[in-house]
C-alpha cells in the first residue's frame, strides 16, 4: 500500500504502529500539512483493532524542532481563520492504545509538547530539549499547562514554561518528564521494545480503560476514581480474558486475548478534537 503522507512515515508491524514526522531537511518542524497528517495518523491507529501500541518518533537527526520558521518573524503574527494552540487536532491521551513518545533528538517548542501529550517518554540524553515559546513571544500550546503541572508539579512546570530554557534528556527525566534517557540510537529499539511487550502481553481492554482512567483521573476525586476502578472491574471480570490472563500464567505460556482494545466502560468512537480529558 502507498503511505498516503507526506510529512510522515506510518508502518504497522506485530501489532505496534510506528508513526513517524518525517520532514528531516526541516528537523521535521511542524509544517506542510504534518498537524493534519499527524491527527489522521491516530485515527488510523485507534480505530484498527490489530494495532496495540503506538510509537511516535521523528527521522533523524532531531525528533521535531516545533513549529516551522519558514515564515520569517511572521511566524506567530498571522494565525489564520479557526486558530487553536491545542497542537493537533487528536491528543495522543485520546487513543485507547498507549503512545509511547521516543524521543531520539532534539524536541523544540510545539516538538516537546506534543511528546509530552503521550504516555511514556524516552529521551535521548544529549538531545535539547525546552518549552520556549516564551523566548519567541507566545506560551507553551498543546495544553502543556495542563499536562505539565500534573507530570512534574507547579514548581518545575514554571522553570519550563516561563523560563522557556532548554536542557538535555538527563535534565529531562530528572524533571519527571520521561522514563529513561539513552543513546540517540538505542531511543527507538528501547521504545519498541516496550511496545512489543503490551502488544503480546497484556489484555488489550485492561489497558485501554487503565490508561483512560490514567488521563481521566486528573478530574476526578478519590472516591471517582474508586468508583471508576470498580466499574471496569466489573466490566472486566465478565469477559474471557479475566480468565485467559490466569490460565496463561499458571501455565507458563503466551496468552490468548480475545477482547478488543477499547474501554469496556466507553462507547467506541473515533478521537475527536481534544480527546474529551484536557
Amino acid at each position: 500500500m502507498v503511505d498516503p503522507y507526506r510529512t510522515l512515515l506510518f508502518d504497522v508491524d506485530g501489532g505496534v504502529a510506528v508513526v513517524t514526522l518525517n520532514r528531516p531537511e526541516r528537523r521535521n518542524a511542524i509544517g506542510d500539512g504534518m498537524r493534519e497528517e499527524l491527527a489522521d495518523a491516530y485515527r488510523r491507529c485507534a480505530d484498527a483493532d490489530d494495532i496495540r501500541a503506538v510509537v511516535l518518533t521523528g527521522a533523524p537527526p532531531a525528533f521535531c524542532a516545533g513549529a516551522d520558521l519558514g515564515a520569517g518573524e511572521r511566524t506567530f503574527t498571522e494565525p489564520g481563520a479557526g486558530f487553536s494552540a491545542a497542537g493537533i487536532e487528536v491528543p495522543a491521551w485520546a487513543l485507547d492504545k498507549p503512545v509511547i513518545a521516543a524521543v531520539n533528538g532534539h524536541a523544540i517548542g510545539l516538538g516537546l509538547t506534543l511528546a509530552l501529550q503521550c504516555d511514556i517518554r524516552i529521551f535521548a540524553a544529549d538531545a535539547r530539549y525546552g518549552v520556549v515559546q516564551v523566548r519567541r513571544g507566545v506560551v507553551g500550546d498543546a495544553y502543556s499547562h495542563w499536562v505539565l503541572p500534573r507530570l512534574v508539579g507547579i514548581s518545575a512546570a514554571a522553570e519550563i514554561l516561563l523560563t522557556g530554557r532548554t536542557f538535555d534528556g538527563r535534565r529531562a527525566v530528572e524533571l519527571g518528564l520521561g522514563s529513561q534517557a539513552l543513546d540517540a540510537a538505542q531511543v527507538l529499539p528501547a521504545a519498541l521494545e516496550l511496545a512489543r511487550d503490551i502488544a503480546d502481553n497484556t489484555a488489550p481492554m485492561s489497558v485501554a480503560a487503565s490508561k483512560r482512567l490514567l488521563w481521566d483521573s486528573f478530574g476526578l476525586t478519590r472516591e471517582q476514581v474508586g468508583a471508576r476502578e470498580t466499574e471496569i472491574h466489573l466490566h472486566l471480570m465478565a469477559h474471557d480474558d479475566a480468565r485467559q490472563g490466569v490460565r496463561a500464567h499458571l501455565d507458563q505460556r503466551p496468552p490468548r486475548w480475545t477482547g478488543r482494545p477499547v474501554d469496556p466502560t466507553r462507547e467506541r468512537k473515533s478521537p475527536q478534537k481534544g480527546g474529551g480529558s484536557a
